[in-house]
């Protein structure tokens, strides 16, 4: 059975009441993404001003920052309806237009992962999007016929964490793209701060700073590990979360000082030890963490490249001064 990450930064089953109730619902209230923030509040004030429905909205970065709320705020601050999917759950174009059917003028349709919808019905999208319409085919054989179906005016929010592996004429038809980068220690402290009110958690400013310093630059990391180092403070403390509350939590949860975990370190190690450093094919590092070579591609290296620790190369991953260090192993330039 599959060990648990503490960071890993996809939606796990126990963290879907945790992000509703964390989940803020204006931009004034969202924190971090200054830049998509104040872009996005000029493009919904002007489709406000219009009376029109917002432009086309994709969202893309790694797991875990905020894409699903995100495209929840554009809904409220519209004031429109808010309809959800994901690509996975769309097998073929008539769960796409069932969805489509429901919608009302201006209402915001979001697609997470959307770069897994399947080909045929990614292409019922288009017409959609850009002309608010889609056709049906009718009957069978020889008698089968299109029928045009008229859509309301709506906005579609893709989010996706792979946003190369969108189609040309997909990608091209959303007006507004925004990446969602990796948050700052000072944001993740004040979201930190105030997750911790919503708990009714004493969360001290240096327990919030090593939490965060430790969060992968990512906001949803950030709130499980506060639930966790909350519920050792509450156990073998006082109940207040300081920094060596939090250093001490940390630890025993195998979370180093940067955010990395023992997968993470096995990772680095297996490069290192057993390629002396790479370069190494993406397939080699999966097999030898036991892993599958998308969820190294994704989960893994974004933040482990955020770092400074991997590099990649044409002739595969390797791993830099930086790593070494950080693993306290000696590193000579010709292994680089």
């Amino acid at each position: 059975m599959e060990e648990e990450r503490i960071v890993d930064n996809s939606l796990q089953k126990d963290d879907e009441l945790l992000e509703l109730s964390l989940r803020p619902q204006t931009l004034k209230q969202y924190i971090g993404q200054s830049k998509v923030k104040e872009e996005l509040a000029i493009y919904i004030t002007a489709a406000k001003t219009r009376q029109e429905a917002l432009d086309h909205v994709l969202l893309y970065g790694p797991p875990g920052l905020g894409k699903t709320t995100l495209a929840k705020v554009i809904a409220n601050e519209m004031a429109v309806g808010f309809k959800t999917t994901s690509g996975p759950a769309i097998e073929k174009p008539g769960d796409l237009v069932a969805v489509l059917n429901e919608l009302e003028p201006g209402d915001v349709l979001f697609i997470d992962e959307i770069h897994r919808l399947p080909r045929v019905a990614e292409e019922v999208l288009y017409s959609a999007m850009e002309d608010f319409y889609v056709d049906i085919m009718v009957g069978q054989g020889p008698t089968a016929h299109p029928v045009r179906f008229p859509l309301p005016p709506f906005t579609l929010v893709g989010a996706t964490t792979r946003a190369g592996m969108l189609a040309k004429p997909l990608r091209d038809r959303f007006g507004i793209v925004s990446h969602l980068s990796y948050y700052t220690e000072s944001d993740l402290t004040t979201i930190l701060m105030r997750s911790a009110t919503i708990f009714n958690t004493q969360l001290m400013t240096a327990g919030a700073h090593e939490l965060a310093r430790r969060s992968r630059g990512t906001p949803r990391i950030a709130n499980r590990l506060l639930k966790r180092v909350r519920d050792y403070a509450e156990v073998k403390g006082n109940g207040i979360v300081d920094q060596e509350v939090a250093m001490t939590a940390l630890a025993l949860l195998g979370v180093d000082s940067v955010g990395l975990d023992q997968v993470d370190q096995k990772l680095l190690h297996a490069i290192i030890e057993l390629y002396h450093g790479g370069p190494v094919g993406l397939s080699t590092i999966a097999v030898n963490i036991s892993e599958e070579t998308e969820t190294v591609e994704d989960m893994y290296e974004p933040y482990l490249i955020q770092l400074g620790f991997l590099k990649r190369t044409a002739r595969g991953r390797m791993a830099t001064a930086k790593a070494y260090a950080h693993l306290g192993l000696p590193f000579t330039e010709a292994e680089e």
